[in-house]
C-alpha cells in the first residue's frame, strides 16, 4: 500500500472515499451520545449533519456510516469511524479506528482513500490535548498499515482486495504542528512495516519455517537494513556449552539456529556514545513447531504451535524498526529457534542438563522448552555485554489462564527497567499486566537432584514460575520478561483486524529501547 501525507483542506481533497472520526462526547453513564466529528471543517460537518442528527450513529469503537456523494466535498463517498468515547480517548483507539476504515473499504472494492487527520472538534478543547500530533499522525500509519494484511498466502483462489493507497489529510498549520505530523507519519511507517514483517514470520507453517529458514530470514533481513548478522547452528551450541537449549533441539532432525543480529547506531561525525554506555539484549523464544515433545501435547489446538516462534519474530521484527529509527544505543538481538519434538532421540522427564551458565536443570515436563532455550540466550546475552535484558515468549497457558487474550504478561526484576517499559505503552497502544516474581516463589522450582528443575511442579503459579527460571539465567542484570502466549495470535474478527499473526510486543520493545536513547 502507497501510503501518502498530505497538507491541505480534507473537504477539497479528491478521492474516492474519505474517512473522518467522530466521538461520542456524552457525559455520564446513561447519557444519550452527542456525536463530534474530529474536524474544523463546516463543509464536512455539514455534510455529515443529517446523519448525525438521525441518531442512527453511535460513535462506539469501530463503528461505520457512509454517505455517498457528500454535499460540497470532492470525495465521492465520506465514511464516519467511531472512536468511542471522548473521555477516555487514546492514541490506541485512533489505531484501530484507521484500521476499521482500511478493513470497511477493501472488500468494498475500493482501491484509493483518504483519511482525515483528526483535528479538535466545537465542542471541548480537551480530549486531544494530551495526544500529541507526533502520537496520533503514528497511530493513524500503523493502524492503516497493520489492518491492511490479509493473511491468505497459501491459498490457490485468493482475491485482490488490497488497497492500493491511501493518503493522510492534515491541516496545514504552523510549522512545528506540520513537522510533529510528518515525523508521526514517518515514525508509523517504520513501526508498522517492522511488525508486518513479525506477523508474516508467525504466519508460516513450520514445515516452511524451520529453525534454518528463520535463520536465513533474519540474516536477509539484517543484510538489508545495514545489520551485522551470524547464524550458528549445533557446532556452535555445543562449543558454547548451551546444554538447556541443545536438549530442546536434540528430538528433531531439524537442526537449531542461534541467531544474534547487532545494531551500532550511526552517530554524528566525532562522536561516539560513552564508555559505560548500555548495551540491550533483545532476547527471543525462536520454537518453529511444538509438540510438547515426550510430554506431548493433546492434538486440538496442535497446529498453533506454528506460532510458538512469536517472541523470536518479536525481536526480529524490533531490530528491523531500530535499523531505520537509528536510537543512539547498542542493542543485540538473539534469537533461539529450535523444534520440539518427540523421537528417540528427544529428552526425556527426569534427564538433568547444564546450561550455559553452568546451572544444571532437571527435566520434569518436555513442554516447558522455551524457557531453556531462553535460559542458555540470555546467559549468552551476558556474555556478549548486554547490561539490560528483555525477553519475549509464548512461554506459558498460565498466562493466559490468568490474563486471557487481552494483556500480556510482564515480569521483571528492576524497577527502572520495568517503568522504562511501561512508559511506553501509551505510545504503543499494547496492553501488558505486571505478575509477581518475588523470591517468595522460588522454592517452587528447586529440584531434588540439580540446581533448579524447569517447572513448578504443579499448575499453581505457572506463568510466575517459569519467569522465576528465567530471572536464574538473568540474574542481577535489569531484565524483563514478557510472556505473550495469549496475544500472539489473534482468534477474533475485530473491525481493525482479522484473524491471524498480531505481531505483539513489537511496538513496546521498540519504545523501550528508544528510552536509552534520550
Amino acid at each position: 500500500m502507497d501510503m501518502k501525507l498530505v497538507f491541505q483542506d480534507a473537504a477539497g481533497f479528491q478521492t474516492p472515499l474519505l474517512t473522518v472520526f467522530a466521538v461520542d462526547a456524552s457525559i455520564g453513564k446513561d447519557a444519550d451520545p452527542l456525536i463530534a466529528l474530529l474536524t474544523t471543517s463546516d463543509s464536512i460537518t455539514n455534510a455529515a449533519a443529517s446523519l448525525i442528527a438521525s441518531d442512527e450513529f453511535k460513535g462506539a469503537l469501530g463503528e461505520q456510516a457512509m454517505l455517498h456523494a457528500p454535499a460540497g466535498l470532492k470525495a465521492e463517498r465520506l465514511l464516519i469511524v467511531g472512536l468511542g468515547k471522548a473521555k477516555t480517548l487514546s492514541v490506541d483507539e485512533v489505531r484501530k479506528a484507521a484500521g476499521a476504515a482500511v478493513r470497511w473499504a477493501k472488500p468494498r472494492g475500493v482501491r484509493q482513500m483518504a483519511i482525515a487527520f483528526p483535528e479538535e472538534h466545537a465542542l471541548s478543547d480537551e480530549h486531544l490535548e494530551n495526544l500529541p500530533c507526533t502520537l496520533l499522525s503514528r497511530a493513524l500509519t500503523e493502524g492503516a498499515i497493520l489492518s491492511e494484511r490479509d493473511w491468505d498466502t497459501y491459498k490457490s483462489d485468493k482475491k485482490d482486495r488490497s488497497i492500493e493507497g491511501l493518503t493522510i489529510v492534515a491541516p496545514s498549520g504552523e510549522e512545528s504542528t506540520t513537522r510533529e505530523i510528518q515525523q508521526g507519519f514517518d515514525e508509523g511507517k517504520i513501526i508498522a512495516s517492522a511488525q508486518n514483517f513479525a506477523r508474516a514470520l508467525v504466519n508460516e507453517p513450520s514445515n516452511v519455517l524451520t529453525p534454518t529458514e528463520l535463520g536465513r530470514r533474519a540474516a536477509a533481513m539484517c543484510s538489508e537494513k545495514g545489520l551485522k548478522c551470524e547464524v550458528y547452528s549445533t557446532a556452535k551450541l555445543e562449543e558454547l556449552k548451551m546444554g538447556a537449549f541443545l536438549a530442546v533441539a536434540k528430538g528433531s532432525v531439524q537442526p537449531p539456529a542461534l541467531v544474534v543480529m547487532t545494531y551500532e547506531p550511526k552517530l554524528e561525525k566525532g562522536k561516539q556514545l560513552p564508555k559505560d554506555a548500555p548495551v540491550l539484549g533483545l532476547v527471543g523464544k525462536g520454537i518453529t513447531f511444538d509438540t510438547g515433545g515426550i510430554s506431548l501435547k493433546s492434538a486440538e489446538g496442535m497446529e498453533k504451535m506454528k506460532y510458538d516462534m512469536a517472541g523470536a519474530a518479536a525481536m526480529i521484527g524490533a531490530m528491523h524498526a531500530i535499523a531505520d529509527l537509528n536510537p543512539a544505543v547498542k542493542v543485540i538481538g538473539i534469537v533461539c529457534s529450535a523444534e520440539n519434538m518427540p523421537s528417540g532421540t528427544a529428552y526425556k522427564p527426569g534427564d538433568v542438563f547444564t546450561a550455559m551458565s553452568g546451572k544444571t536443570v532437571e527435566i520434569l515436563n518436555t513442554d516447558a522448552e522455551g524457557r531453556l532455550v531462553l535460559a542458555d540466550g540470555l546467559h549468552y546475552a551476558k556474555t556478549l555485554g548486554c547490561t539490560h535484558l528483555i525477553n519475549a515468549a509464548t512461554l506459558t497457558g498460565a498466562c493466559v489462564v490468568a490474563l486471557g487474550m487481552i494483556n500480556a504478561g510482564l515480569f521483571s526484576n528492576n524497577e527502572d527497567t520495568c517503568e522504562r517499559f511501561t512508559r511506553g505503552l501509551r505510545a504503543s497502544g499494547e496492553k501488558f499486566w505486571r505478575l509477581p516474581c518475588t523470591d517468595d516463589y522460588k522454592d517452587l522450582i528447586k529440584s531434588q537432584i540439580a540446581d533448579i528443575q524447569n517447572t513448578g511442579g504443579s499448575r499453581w503459579g505457572g506463568a510466575t514460575t517459569a519467569a522465576m527460571f528465567l530471572k536464574e539465567f538473568a540474574e542481577d542484570t535489569p531484565w524483563i520478561h514478557l510472556d505473550i502466549a495469549g496475544c500472539a495470535w489473534n482468534e477474533e474478527i475485530k473491525p481493525w483486524h482479522p484473524k491471524g499473526p498480531s505481531g505483539v510486543a513489537v511496538r513496546s520493545i521498540v519504545e523501550w529501547v528508544r528510552t536509552f536513547a534520550s
